[in-house]
């Protein structure tokens, strides 16, 4: 597993539990939350496969 693949997997559950902390202050919508978790995990999906 090379370095990059080792940051993405470090760096996608940070920005997910980022993103519910920010939904739990109110600051995200629900929609948004979900949209900013799927997006990065799917992101993160391709850059670890094209590593």
């Amino acid at each position: 597993m090379s370095d990059a693949q080792i940051g993405l997997l470090t760096a996608t559950p940070i920005i997910i539990l980022f993103a519910a902390a920010l939904r739990r202050m109110g600051v995200l919508s629900t929609v948004a939350t979900a949209s900013a978790v799927s997006l990065s995990v799917a992101i993160a999906f391709v850059l670890f496969v094209t590593q």
